[in-house]
């Protein structure tokens, strides 16, 4: 029986398992024994050693990489095999296995580890993929090699495909107008349900290193990719290169994910559990979920691993991209040597005020319909913060341009006041989300570009008054105002907007509104919602543009008319006849025909940010 030790007199209590196992052996059943008719043509009893053939106590030893001699030998030994643990599925076994090396009782659990080869009776019996968290004793849960070559092989999925193949990642509503921020809220609030067990037992994380991780963007970022399993780490900002002629791919070896290369580096790192031919099995367990995928594959260089209270990982670096993982389960991740996965040219260009000069980074982002968005997101912090902090009072300017493989492109140019980067974040994630997971057609993105300048001032403003001439103008007339604004730490600045009022405009109240950009976007979302309405792929892309391209300083001067005619999606019909309006009317249309509204504008260039509106009531009148 493994050993039990019990600490009394208020010591820390230590658990090596075997209660727990029993318990758990008795309560769930047992795995079935027989192996799927998929791996018919791929089991090899003299390879492999099936659960049936595990008992308890049995020595066992694991391949990993620690980063001292390279791939190493670490010696362990059985605590039990159980059902359900690990995945709450009838019928399906996971092997407990405690370190007995004396490195894994100094680091305890190690995020990397996922997919460390673990041999019984000098068979491979699966890979390190499970813990408990908090375990102060390397006890860790092995997913069978026979689920692991399960994977891929069911209905094809194992073949490689473009990332536009794999599952829709988020559903937006577009019934509604596009909201950016909406968007962006479900992108950060989706947590991908983990599989846990009894006693908080759980998929070990995978670190994500992430080369010149600023603290401003390692603190959000951390809750998020803690969400998808991972550990956000600062890592090394180089490639690794292996001597001539030695592979980078191996059992025990280091399974790199590259999500982001080039001048900024983003990598998830496991372990290699299995080669056979061209395929490379590792991690034991989903790396993001969903199936087939195609996500770049890479080795990678251990150089050490950093013992934590909390949680100890491998602190690692990629080698070149040999292939692709081509599917994601929840048993493995099943990678093809020679595959070329879709990357997504990234440039970036930030010019801070305490730099001498702009710098320039070039990147490559992976393909993927949930990852794409928020990578892309944290590459721009990444870039933007590696100067510092950000002072209190600030300015960002920023343009963007979006490329897509039709030729055509999603363009635009603002400017954000003591918001950071979350503004222009909120505007890109949200919009290649809704790119790449909406209902119409996948983008194919052809290429990213993100300019932005900082500099130390605060530009918001409020309107301190504003003055109408006469409020009462006859048709023909004009309206004239005078509009003061305040702006932080300068002074007053006097602006002057002037009006036509149409001839034919009926005599009564009307309302002449002055706005900034925020609510004047309100008003247009309420006023013509169609403008922000995806009916197609057309629409979206011109509603995007439309979207995008609110300008944050300029005044809104609008004088809101009765409406005329219809809008019929998006088409505007302002002196359509009534008569022929009743023809339009249709249950069956996609968006609603709706009365035109009608209303004049003008807007002045401030250099600041207005936050506030103003709404002074006019009346038209006749002799």
């Amino acid at each position: 029986m493994p050993e039990t030790r019990i600490a009394r007199n208020g010591e820390t209590t230590v658990l090596f398992g075997a209660a727990l196992c029993l318990m758990m052996t008795a309560l769930l059943p047992a795995a079935t024994g027989k192996r799927p008719a998929c791996l018919d043509g791929i089991w090899d009893s003299q390879r492999y050693i099936h659960v049936d053939e595990i008992k308890a106590g049995m020595p066992a030893y694991c391949l990993t990489d620690y980063g001292e001699g390279g791939i190493e030998k670490f010696e362990m030994k059985v605590v039990n095999v159980i059902s359900g643990i690990r995945d709450l599925e009838p019928g399906r076994s996971s092997i407990l296995v405690m370190g007995t090396d004396a490195r894994f009782k100094h680091t305890g659990l190690v995020a990397g580890c996922s997919g460390s080869p673990v041999y019984i009776d000098g068979r491979l019996a699966g890979a390190l993929a499970w813990g408990y968290t908090f375990s102060k004793d390397p006890l860790y849960g092995v997913t069978p090699i026979e689920e692991m070559l399960e994977v891929g092989e069911v209905n094809g999925a194992g073949g490689a495909g473009h990332g536009s193949a794999s599952p829709v990642a988020f559903t937006f509503d577009l019934s509604k107008p596009i909201d950016l921020a909406e968007i962006d809220r479900q992108i950060t609030a989706r947590k991908p349900t983990a599989a846990s067990g009894p006693g908080g037992a759980t998929a070990l994380p995978y670190p994500l290193l992430i080369s010149g991780l600023p603290a401003e963007v390692g603190a959000p970022l951390a809750g998020q990719l803690e969400a998808l399993g991972a550990l956000a780490v600062p890592g090394p900002g180089g490639a690794a290169s292996l001597p001539p002629g030695e592979c980078s791919v191996k059992p025990g070896g280091t399974l790199a994910i590259p999500l982001v290369t080039g001048d900024i580096r983003m990598s998830a790192v496991g372990t290699v559990t299995e080669v056979r031919g061209d395929r490379i099995y590792g991690f034991g367990h989903s790396l993001f979920g969903g199936g087939p995928t195609n996500l770049p594959m890479a080795g990678g260089i251990v150089y050490t691993v950093v013992s934590n209270l909390e949680r100890s990982f491998k602190l690692a670096t990629c080698t070149e991209i040999v292939g692709a993982i081509t599917c994601d389960q929840s048993g493995a991740v099943v990678g093809r040597m020679g595959e070329k996965p879709p990357m997504i040219p990234l440039t970036l260009r930030c010019e801070r005020f305490n730099a001498v000069e702009p710098v320039s980074y070039e990147c490559q982002v992976t393909y993927h319909r949930m990852l794409t968005a928020g990578l892309v997101r944290t590459a721009i912090f990444l870039a933007g913060y590696r100067g510092g902090s950000f002072p209190r009072d600030h300015t960002v300017e920023y343009t963007a341009a979006i490329e897509l493989d039709d030729g055509r492109s999603i363009r635009f140019a603002n400017t954000s006041t003591n918001m950071g980067l979350g503004e222009p974040g909120i505007e890109l994630a949200g919009t290649l989300a809704l790119l790449m997971n909406n209902p119409y057609r996948t983008a194919e993105i052809k290429g990213l570009h993100f300019d932005v300048r900082m500099t130390p001032r605060n530009i918001l403003s409020y309107l301190w008054s504003v003055e109408v001439g006469d409020r009462k103008v006859k048709p023909g007339g004009t309206i004239r105002a005078k509009v003061v604004i305040e702006s932080f730490l300068k002074e007053k600045r006097k602006y002057q907007i002037s009006l036509d009022v149409p001839d034919n405009l009926a005599p009564g109240k009307y309302n002449l509104m002055f706005l900034g950009a925020g609510d004047y976007e309100g008003f247009l979302r309420k006023a013509a919602p169609y403008r922000y309405l995806a009916t197609n792929y057309q629409t979206l892309v011109d509603s995007l543009n439309h979207v995008l391209n609110v300008a944050r300083t300029r005044l809104y001067c609008l004088l809101v008319l009765p409406p005329s005619g219809i809008a019929l999606e998006r088409a505007e019909l302002p002196s359509l006849p009534g008569t022929k309006a009743l023809i339009l009317q249709s249950d069956k249309r996609a968006v609603p025909v709706q009365p035109y509204p009608r209303w004049i504008e003008k807007t002045l260039e401030t250099g600041t940010v207005i936050a506030d509106r103003v709404m002074v009531p006019v009346t038209i009148y006749k002799d």
